[in-house]
C-alpha cells in the first residue's frame, strides 16, 4: 500500500468486514490510529497494515498493544500518529440528530484532550454499543407503549447493572410524512389499516422503527398487511424523499425532514423525547459534567432554536442517574 494512502472509517468497516461502531471502538482504545481532516476521520494505510500484522500475528491487542512502538510489516520506519492525535481521548457520539453535530462542535471548544467521533446509529443499536463499551454517548428515542414513556424502560433493560446517567436533549415532533395534500387521508394510526396503502419503513432498532412497530401492536394492527413494511431505509429524509417521489404513502418520521423535503406534508401524532446517556466512571466525569452544562447554555440552545420543530425546555435536566 502507499504511504500517502488513508482511508475513512466506512472504507475501514468494508475492509475488514466489521461495523462502523467497532473501526470507532479500535480508535477509541488506541489500536487504530486515527487523524481529522476537517470532520472526516481517516487512518492511514501504514496504520491499517499494522493493526492487520498484530491481529493476525502477535495476538496483542486493547491499550497495552497500542502504547507498543507500532512498526510496519513492510517498513522498518515505525508509524506514529501526529501528537496532537496520540495525546486525545476519542468520545463516540451515537446518532442521526444535528443536535449532535452542534453538541460535538461544542465539545471539541469546551474540552482540549477530548476527540468527539460521530456514529450515525439508531436508538436500539446506540444502547447495545455502549452496553459493549464501543460508545460513550449514545442518543435514544424509543417509546415504551404499555407506559406511554420514553427511553427509561429500554436504558433500565439493556443497561442492567450499568451506572449511567440519563439527560434530556430535547423533544421533538414525531408523526407521519405524505404526499402534498394528504390524497390519502393518514391522519391517525388506525387508518394504517386502510387496504392498499403503502408504507416506506425505517431500519430496525430505530426509534421511528419502534415507535411505528409499537403503535401496531397497541392498534392491533399486522406488519404483515402493510404493504411495503420491510422496505427499509436509514433516515428520515430518505423516508420524506421516497414520498416526494411517490414510490410510498406513508412513512414515520420526525418534522424537521419534511420542511426540507418537498412535495411532502407532515401529520404531527406525538411528542417525542430525545435523550443522552452516558456511562458515569470515575475517569467519565470530567468530559460529562461539561456536556451536562453545554446542553444548559444558552450559546447551545440558541443555535438549537433556529432548527424547527425542537422543544427545549427540558433541555440538560438529568433524568436519572444511578
Amino acid at each position: 500500500m502507499s504511504s500517502d494512502t488513508s482511508y475513512t472509517t466506512e472504507e475501514i468497516a468494508k475492509l475488514l468486514k466489521i461495523s462502523k461502531l467497532t473501526v470507532y471502538d479500535l480508535i477509541k482504545k488506541g489500536e487504530l490510529p486515527s487523524y481529522r481532516v476537517g470532520k472526516q476521520i481517516r487512518v492511514d494505510a501504514s496504520a491499517l497494515d499494522v493493526y492487520k500484522h498484530r491481529a493476525q500475528g502477535t495476538g496483542a491487542s486493547g491499550q497495552g498493544a497500542a502504547q507498543q512502538a507500532i512498526m510496519s510489516p513492510s517498513s522498518t520506519i515505525p508509524y506514529t500518529p501526529p501528537p496532537s492525535i496520540a495525546s486525545e481521548r476519542s468520545l463516540v457520539i451515537t446518532g442521526h440528530d444535528i443536535s449532535l453535530d452542534m453538541l460535538s462542535k461544542h465539545m471539541e471548544k469546551q474540552l482540549p484532550g477530548y476527540r468527539p467521533l460521530r456514529a450515525f446509529v439508531g436508538s436500539m443499536d446506540s444502547l447495545i454499543s455502549m452496553y459493549k463499551g464501543e460508545s460513550d454517548i449514545v442518543s435514544t428515542h424509543l417509546l415504551d407503549g404499555d407506559t406511554g414513556t420514553y427511553n427509561l424502560p429500554y436504558i433500565r433493560k439493556l443497561l442492567v447493572g450499568k451506572p449511567v446517567i440519563v439527560v434530556h436533549l430535547l423533544a421533538r415532533s414525531a408523526g407521519f410524512y405524505v404526499k402534498e395534500g394528504n390524497p390519502k387521508q393518514v391522519q391517525t394510526w388506525a387508518d394504517l389499516s386502510q387496504p392498499g396503502l403503502r408504507i416506506v419503513n425505517r431500519e430496525q432498532g430505530s426509534g421511528a422503527r419502534v415507535l411505528l412497530d409499537e403503535q401496531l401492536r397497541l392498534h392491533q394492527i399486522s406488519a404483515q398487511q402493510l404493504k411495503g413494511y420491510r422496505d427499509e431505509e436509514h433516515s428520515h429524509l430518505a423516508i420524506a424523499g421516497k414520498i416526494a417521489s411517490g414510490e410510498a404513502d406513508v412513512g414515520v418520521g420526525i418534522e424537521q425532514a419534511a420542511s426540507i423535503v418537498g412535495g411532502v406534508e407532515f401529520v404531527p401524532l406525538i411528542q417525542e423525547r430525545y435523550d443522552l446517556v452516558m456511562l458515569k466512571r470515575p475517569d467519565n466525569l470530567r468530559w460529562i459534567e461539561a456536556v451536562v452544562q453545554i446542553l444548559q447554555s444558552d450559546a447551545y440552545q440558541s443555535e438549537l432554536r433556529s432548527i424547527r420543530g425542537y422543544d427545549l425546555r427540558e433541555s440538560g435536566r438529568i433524568l436519572l442517574d444511578m
